[in-house]
């Protein structure tokens, strides 16, 4: 994208004015988009995204500005308008730039740009043909393939130059069932990082029909009612709990400022003696991994919390100079367009020693959370409230009655301490995480979890 020499003359010149570190982080991205309601296609996009940032640190001070023309004379102007609001003086550091190579955390093979919209299209088809022929109640099927090819680079003044190669693709799916006002809705997503392989190796006609019967049993759930209770909240995409009331605000963005519940808590007990929760972004090929961070650090296998006590938080290259702690290969951003910092990518509580069954067992009265929705969540203060998509009521160790329109409130302090059994059942589910640097993949996963005290609220009458 931009040639060695030609980095290393740009962050020169960032550092004139007193600056203390310089990078540049390039971009080449192509992505795809097609939309699938009820077997015709009603929206289709590529976008391609070119373009160039440049940031300067002086301590915890720090400028960042963008282009879209790569040229030399462009870059130059740049930098100096930036170095330009640093005020001081050229601290004459030395460097010299190593072009590194990028580990082979993800391994593309069907890369999207060499497959027709044709063909990405018979991939929603097999899934909206399985969820149509479940039930004559099924009355809305859409389903949306997003695709990405993203080549980066990433210059600074510690003297790193490495490139790399980011290859997404995702197909979601939303299932809505029932008629009238009573109408139910269920999602879920196949997805990695990697090329079409990922969807080659998924039977996407059990993922439609799956989704479907969910949204189909919903229609005919009772509501639930309130109370506070034992929650068993199932594996794969139930990991939302943790991701959203648990490690944001373990995250740099908030513990940097001093707004976490979690600040100065390091080698602290916050969780249960089984807990155990990681964020690691080197697993193979997985929708929120990635070879190098957008600092151009490897990513890391970063335990948050072991056997309950804190560890570690989730911390960028700037943040570690707040915070006095290292970095963690964290930093991340949607675009040129943002400037990085801390957040996630796979995060997920260890398996424990339970199995999904002995839990359900042990359980004599609650509620099994099969597939979690939405919520809002105060990074601050952690406390949030989740919608409950799938539900079913927990009673003498069975599962029994389905039951709509359930919400877990708490906070997620007390979530950690008050887990009680963890399965062995380890899975993931994906999204797109929003924050201060944009949106972008992250997983979500767990074994399914018991919870005890939970608040949980509904509508139906006791």
């Amino acid at each position: 994208m931009i040639a060695k020499e030609i980095c290393q003359n740009i962050l020169e010149l960032c550092l004139k004015t007193g600056g203390d570190f310089a990078e540049i982080f390039a971009e080449d991205t192509i992505t795809n988009s097609i939309e699938l309601t009820m077997g015709k296609i009603t929206k289709a996009n590529t976008n391609h995204l070119h373009g160039v940032a440049i940031r300067i640190l002086k301590g915890f001070q720090e400028v960042n500005g963008y282009t879209n023309d790569f040229s030399y004379e462009s870059l130059k102007e740049l930098a100096l308008k930036l170095s330009g609001a640093i005020d001081g003086e050229d601290l004459k550091i030395e460097f010299s730039l190593n072009e590194e190579k990028a580990p082979e955390i993800t391994d593309p093979k069907r890369m999207p740009s060499s497959l027709t919209s044709e063909q990405k299209v018979s991939y929603m088809n097999r899934v909206y043909e399985s969820a149509k022929g479940y039930s004559d109640e099924v009355s809305q099927i859409i389903c949306t393939i997003f695709d990405e090819e993203q080549k980066i680079l990433v210059a600074n003044t510690m003297g790193k130059y490495i490139k790399d190669l980011r290859t997404h693709v995702r197909l979601g799916t939303s299932v809505v069932a029932g008629s009238g006002t009573n109408m139910q809705s269920l999602g879920d997503s196949v997805g990695g990082n990697q090329g079409y392989e990922v969807l080659d190796n998924a039977n996407l006609e059990v993922f439609g029909s799956a989704l479907a019967k969910s949204a189909v049993t919903m229609v005919h759930a009772d509501e639930m009612v309130g109370g506070k209770m034992t929650v068993v909240v199932h594996n794969a995409f139930g990991g939302v709990l943790l991701h959203e009331a648990c490690v944001h605000a373990l995250e740099a963005t908030t513990v940097g400022k001093g707004s976490s519940v979690f600040c100065g808590k390091l080698g602290t007990k916050i969780a249960s003696d089984i807990v155990t929760a990681i964020d690691d972004g080197t697993r193979s090929n997985q929708w929120g991994s990635l070879n190098v961070d957008d600092e151009g650090t490897p990513t890391k296998k970063n335990v948050l919390i072991e056997n309950g006590v804190l560890k570690s938080y989730l911390v960028d290259f700037r943040n570690s100079r707040v915070m006095n702690h290292p970095v963690t290969g964290s930093s991340r951003r949607q675009s040129y367009k943002y400037s990085p910092t801390s957040r996630m990518t796979n995060t997920f509580f260890a398996p424990g020693k339970d199995t999904f069954d002995d839990i359900i067992a042990k359980t004599e009265y609650g509620l099994f959370a099969k597939k979690m929705g939405g919520g809002s969540v105060n990074p601050s203060t952690g406390e949030f409230n989740f919608a409950v998509n799938e539900g079913y009521m927990i009673e003498n160790g069975k599962i029994t009655r389905p039951v709509r329109g359930a919400t877990l409130v708490g906070s997620g302090a007390e979530v950690l301490m008050n887990i009680d059994m963890i399965a062995d059942n380890l899975d993931f589910g994906h999204g797109m995480c929003g924050s201060e640097s944009g949106s972008v993949p992250t997983d979500v996963g767990q074994p399914t979890i018991r919870v005890q005290n939970v608040t949980v609220g509904g509508r139906g009458a006791k």
